[in-house]
């Protein structure tokens, strides 16, 4: 039994009755504690040659193990790499400002609503590059709904092929520079127009502070990395957006000491700003409560392709092998 199975198994009524976990909650963490459990099946395997048998007890294939999400995770990776056209990428980061991310915890089916914005936002930027021809973009993008330090901070991965498809003359031309003034004005715009849409209580006060306050947009991360930069790398790129799509938002050697005595666990993480080391000492209840908070619902799409990526417009990817 892994720390993080044995956390959960100490804590399981707590969770059920004080932290009102949702059902899909609840749902993860039934697999996690069980998994690999001999008592709740497995398979026999004999060898025909020497008689020896070993026995193998079913995992939970659950998202929220770090075992099986590691495995699932990997084959991701894998699978998002074989579709990726063998040109240069730009990784791109949409982030929201913090005043918003509380309406996207109350109400998660808005989380569609940052991919419905970053699609318009990507489209849009390669429709203005050439308007005379019908040039068809090729992306990928990923929710991440935390930060290093648990906290819920959703923004989405974009992985951009810097090439687009003529579907008139079906070839790959060029289109490398992104305008950071635009891009981030117009994610800003896309985001808080569809939330208006929502009718969300006080958002229109709020729609109209940000027009006023952030005349430059929302954060976007959209620089060109150096060729011979090692994080230029599409596999590098594509393995850390997907780490996480599969398996719990920390690793389990980011734990440093559970203290059950104490109900109390100490774990660190590196600040993204500046990569300093920070430790957190938390009750286990809190700590248990920022884990489960990312278990995306039921059948949500964490991992979205679009473009010639998407399964609409797989037939450009024969002339672009």
């Amino acid at each position: 039994m892994n720390v993080l199975q044995q956390i959960f198994t100490d804590y399981y009524e707590e969770i059920e009755y004080t932290l009102h976990p949702r059902k899909t909650e609840m749902e993860n963490i039934d697999k996690m504690i069980h998994c690999g459990d001999p008592s709740f099946g497995g398979a026999m395997y004999g060898c025909p040659h020497c008689g020896n048998l070993k026995f193998v007890p079913f995992r939970c294939h659950s998202r929220f193990c770090p075992t099986c999400g590691n495995k699932y995770a990997m084959e991701r990776t894998t699978s998002m790499s074989f579709k990726l056209v063998n040109v240069t990428h730009r990784h791109c980061v949409f982030t929201i400002d913090k005043s918003l991310r509380e309406f996207f915890l109350k109400d998660r089916s808005l989380l569609d609503c940052l991919f419905h914005s970053a699609n318009s936002v990507i489209t849009r930027m390669f429709y203005k590059m050439n308007k005379s021809k019908n040039f068809t973009p090729g992306f990928i993008m990923v929710l991440h709904t935390f930060g290093r330090d648990l906290k819920w901070n959703p923004h989405i991965h974009c992985l951009v092929c810097e090439e687009a498809f003529d579907t008139k003359k079906n070839k790959m031309k060029n289109f490398s520079f992104i305008s950071y003034e635009k891009l981030r004005k117009t994610w800003m715009y896309q985001v808080l127009d569809l939330l208006s849409k929502q009718k969300l209580k006080h958002f229109r006060y709020l729609k109209q502070r940000f027009y006023d306050e952030l005349v430059n947009g929302f954060y976007v991360y959209a620089k060109k990395k150096e060729k011979d930069n090692d994080d230029n790398n599409v596999d590098d790129c594509v393995n850390y957006i997907t780490r996480y799509t599969s398996r719990p938002p920390m690793a389990e050697n980011r734990i440093i000491k559970y203290e059950d005595d104490k109900k109390m666990i100490r774990w660190w993480y590196n600040r993204h700003e500046d990569e300093k080391y920070i430790e957190v000492y938390e009750s286990v209840e809190n700590f248990i409560n920022n884990l489960i908070l990312h278990c995306p619902d039921e059948n949500f799409k964490m991992v979205r392709y679009y473009g010639f990526y998407s399964n609409r417009n797989k037939k450009y990817m024969n002339f672009m092998k």
